[in-house]
C-alpha cells in the first residue's frame, strides 16, 4: 500500500469534517451552534472545492471504505469529470454555509439542522467521487434523505412545507428506484457494479438500451426536467434559503452528472436516438421552465422554475453533443459537451447569488411576493448588487459566465447543421430557436424580478421597513456575484477545465478568451467589457454635460393627481399579463373578477378585485388524476382488510405460490 495522495487525504478529509460537523451539531449550546456548524461545513465545502481543483489537474486517488453493506465496500475515486462536478459542489456549498452563520435563526438553528446540512453537503460531493454503482446509490441515497430533512426545517411553522416535502421525497425516491434497476441491468450483463464491468456492455445492446431509459429517467427526475419538475418548485420555496442555493445551484447537477457519466464513460457511442431524447426532454424543459418563471409572482417559485429551464439547456446541450457524435459531427460534438458544462458552472454561480439574495431580501422583510415588494434596492444596497449581477447572469448578458455558456452552445448548435443529414438539418434549428426563445424570456424574467423588487416605491410595510442583512450573509452574496463577473470575462480557465472533464479538445482558451476552433468561432468577453465601458463613459459625459445646462424645473400637471400611491406601480402580474396572454395555451391562466357592491344599491360598486393564478398544467393534468386513482385504489384496496386472520394466511398462501411459481419458470 503506497502512500496517501492529496486527493485520498482531500475524501477522507471531507468525510471526517461531515462526522465533525454532526458532533458538534449535537453538542455545541444553542447560542453558538449555528456558527459553529457554519465554520464546519464552510471547511467541508472548501475541502470539496480543493479536491475536485486536484483531480480536474489530472491527480489520481482511490479510496474503499469497508462497511456492512451486503454488496461489498464503498469506493470511491477522483476523475477530472467527477472533480469538476466536486468542485461546483463544494464551491456553492462553501459560500452556503457562510450565508447560513449570519442567517441562523430559527429552525436553522436546531440540531436536527445543523447535523443534516454537513452530511447533505458531504453525500453531495461524494456522489461524484463514486467509484463503483453502489457507492454511488449509497452517497445518492444519503444526499436525498439529508436534504428532505433540510427541507422539512420550517414545517411547523409554515404548512405547505410538509406538503412540498412529501412531493420531494416522492420524487427524489423515484429517481432512486430508477437508478437502482438501470444500473441492477447493466451490472446483469457487464459481470460486475464498478464502473470498469459497465462499461463492457455493448452501448448498441438492447440492455444498454433499457439501461439508458431508466438511468436516464431517474437522473431526470433528481435534475427536476419535465415532466418529472414537479417537486423543483414545491421544495426551493420550503426550504430555507441557503438549502434552496444548494439544491438548486448544485444538487440538481447531479442528474447532469449522471447523464455525462453514462454516456461519456459508461455507454460511449450510444446510438442517435439517445441524444435526441435528452435534446427534446431538455428542450421542452427550458421553454417551459422559462415560461413558469416569467409569470410566476412568487421569488422563490420564478427563481425554481428558471432553475427547470437552465437543467433544460445543460439537457438539450449535452444530447446535442451525444446525437452529434452519432453522427460523426465530432468538433459540433464537442463544443456541446462543453458547453453543458459550462453552463453546469455559470448556473451554479448565479444561481447561488440569485438564492442567496433572494433569502437576505425574505429575510429582511418577510415578503416573497413580487407584488408586495418594491424599493428595496435602496434599503438593501448589497442584497441589490448580488441579485442583480446574479440576474444579469441568469439573462445570459455579457459579461457574465451565463453569456460565455449560452455563447458556446449557439455555437454548437448553429455549426452542428449538417445538409447532407436530415435529420440533424432539421433538429439543430430547433434547437437553435429553443435557446433564442428562451434567452429571450429569461431576459424578460429577470428585468421583471429586479425592476419590480429593487426599483420604485415599497408595496408593503415589510419592504418599506428593510434593514441589510449580517456581514457574513452579504460576503456569500458578494462572493458567488464575483464568480458570475470573474468567470465571463475570463472564461479561459473555466473552458480548460470544461474540456479536460469531458475529455476533449474543441479549441483553445487563454485567460481571457475562447476559441472554438473545431466550429471556427471565438469570443474575448474582456473586449467586450472594455467597449461597453467605453460606451457607458461617453453616455455619461453626454449627460453630464446636459445637465450643466440650466434650466427651470417645474413639477407638470398631474392630471388632477395629488400624490402617486404605491398601487398606481406596475406589478410583477401586470408586467408579465400581456406575454400570459400571447403564451395562454401553454399556461392556461386561471383569471377571476370580484365586484363587491354596496349595501344600498347593486349598481353601486364599492370594490373590483381581479386574480390571476398560473397553474402547473404538468401537476394538474398529469399528476393530479394519478393520485386520484391511486386514491381509488386505495380504497378499493381496503375491503381486502377486514381483521380475518384466515383471511391473513390466505393471502401470504397466495403469494408464496406466486412467487414459487416466478422462481421455477
Amino acid at each position: 500500500m503506497g502512500p496517501v495522495t492529496g486527493v485520498e487525504l482531500g475524501i477522507l478529509g471531507q468525510l471526517g469534517l461531515v462526522l465533525v460537523g454532526v458532533v458538534v451539531a449535537v453538542t455545541v449550546p444553542p447560542a453558538v451552534r449555528s456558527r459553529a456548524s457554519g465554520s464546519v461545513s464552510v471547511l467541508l465545502g472548501a475541502a470539496g472545492a480543493a479536491t475536485g481543483a486536484a483531480a480536474l489537474a489530472g491527480r489520481e486517488g482511490v479510496v474503499e471504505l469497508p462497511t456492512s453493506l451486503p454488496l461489498g465496500h464503498v469506493a470511491l475515486q477522483a476523475t477530472p469529470l467527477g472533480g469538476f462536478f466536486m468542485l461546483v459542489a463544494g464551491g456553492v456549498g462553501l459560500v452556503a454555509a457562510l450565508y447560513g452563520i449570519g442567517a441562523g435563526h430559527g429552525p436553522s438553528t436546531s440540531r436536527t439542522f445543523c447535523a443534516a446540512f454537513p452530511v447533505f453537503l458531504g453525500a453531495l460531493q461524494m456522489v461524484p467521487a463514486a467509484g463503483d454503482a453502489v457507492s454511488f446509490l449509497v452517497a445518492w441515497e444519503v444526499m436525498a434523505v439529508a436534504s428532505t430533512v433540510l427541507v422539512l426545517a420550517e414545517h411547523a411553522a409554515r404548512a405547505e412545507v410538509r406538503s412540498a416535502a412529501s412531493w420531494y421525497a416522492a420524487m427524489t425516491h423515484l429517481s432512486f428506484v430508477l437508478l437502482l434497476l438501470g444500473f441492477a441491468v447493466l451490472a446483469g450483463t457487464g459481470g460486475g457494479t464498478d464502473w470498469a464491468s459497465l462499461s463492457r456492455v455493448d452501448p448498441g445492446s438492447p440492455s444498454a438500451s433499457v439501461a439508458f431509459v431508466l438511468l436516464a429517467a431517474g437522473f431526470a427526475t433528481k435534475a427536476g426536467v419535465v415532466p418529472v419538475h414537479v417537486w423543483l418548485p414545491r421544495a426551493h420555496p420550503a426550504a430555507p434559503s441557503q438549502v434552496s442555493a444548494v439544491m438548486s445551484a448544485a444538487m440538481v447537477k447531479m442528474g447532469v452528472y449522471g447523464v455525462l457519466l453514462v454516456t461519456l464513460r459508461l455507454l460511449p457511442g450510444g446510438p442517435s436516438w439517445w441524444g435526441t431524447a435528452l435534446l427534446g426532454a431538455g428542450a421542452v424543459s427550458a421553454v417551459y421552465g422559462i415560461l413558469q418563471a416569467s409569470v410566476a409572482t412568487d421569488l422563490k417559485r420564478l427563481l425554481a422554475y428558471s432553475t427547470t429551464e437552465n437543467i433544460g439547456l445543460m439537457f438539450l446541450a449535452a444530447g446535442t453533443g451525444l446525437m452529434l457524435r452519432a453522427h460523426q459531427v465530432t468538433p459540433a460534438a464537442d463544443a456541446a459537451i462543453v458547453a453543458c458544462l459550462l453552463l453546469v458552472a455559470s448556473h451554479a454561480a448565479f444561481k447561488a447569488a440569485l438564492f442567496l439574495a433572494t433569502g437576505s431580501v425574505v429575510h429582511a422583510s418577510g415578503e416573497r411576493d413580487l407584488d408586495r415588494m418594491g424599493g428595496l434596492g435602496a434599503r438593501l444596497p448589497v442584497t441589490g448588487l448580488a441579485f442583480g449581477v446574479g440576474a444579469l447572469g441568469a439573462a445570459a448578458l455579457p459579461v457574465t459566465a451565463g453569456f460565455v455558456a449560452e455563447w458556446a452552445l449557439l455555437q454548437a448548435v448553429i455549426h452542428g447543421a449538417r445538409p447532407e443529414d436530415r435529420l440533424v438539418a432539421v433538429i439543430m434549428p430547433i434547437a437553435v430557436t429553443v435557446v433564442a426563445l428562451t434567452a429571450g424570456l429569461a431576459l424578460l424574467t429577470f428585468v421583471k424580478a429586479y425592476g419590480i423588487a429593487f426599483l420604485a416605491r415599497p408595496r408593503s410595510d415589510g419592504a418599506a421597513a428593510a434593514v441589510e442583512s449580517s456581514g457574513s450573509m452579504q460576503t456569500a452574496m458578494i462572493s458567488a456575484a464575483v464568480a458570475v463577473v470573474a468567470l465571463g470575462v475570463a472564461p479561459g480557465a473555466l473552458t480548460r477545465a470544461a474540456s479536460s472533464a469531458a475529455g476533449v479538445e474543441p479549441g483553445s482558451a487563454t485567460l481571457t478568451g475562447v476559441d472554438l476552433s473545431g466550429v471556427g468561432a471565438s469570443l474575448e468577453p474582456l473586449a467586450l467589457l472594455v467597449a461597453g465601458a467605453l460606451a457607458l463613459a461617453v453616455v455619461g459625459a453626454v449627460s453630464a454635460a446636459g445637465r450643466r445646462q440650466r434650466r427651470p424645473v417645474e413639477l407638470s400637471w398631474g392630471c388632477g393627481g395629488v400624490r402617486a400611491d404605491p398601487r398606481m406601480q406596475y406589478t410583477a402580474t401586470s408586467y408579465a399579463e400581456p406575454l400570459a396572454r400571447v403564451f395562454d395555451d401553454a399556461l392556461r391562466p386561471e383569471r377571476d373578477v370580484v365586484i363587491t357592491h354596496a349595501a344600498e344599491s347593486r349598481y353601486l360598486v364599492e370594490r373590483v378585485q381581479f386574480r390571476q393564478q398560473v397553474v402547473d398544467l404538468m401537476e394538474t393534468r398529469l399528476y393530479h388524476p394519478g393520485l386520484r386513482l391511486v386514491d381509488r385504489a386505495g380504497t378499493a384496496g381496503r375491503r381486502l382488510q377486514n381483521g380475518s386472520i384466515h383471511r391473513y394466511l390466505g393471502y401470504s398462501f397466495l403469494a408464496l405460490v406466486a412467487v414459487l411459481l416466478v422462481v421455477t419458470l
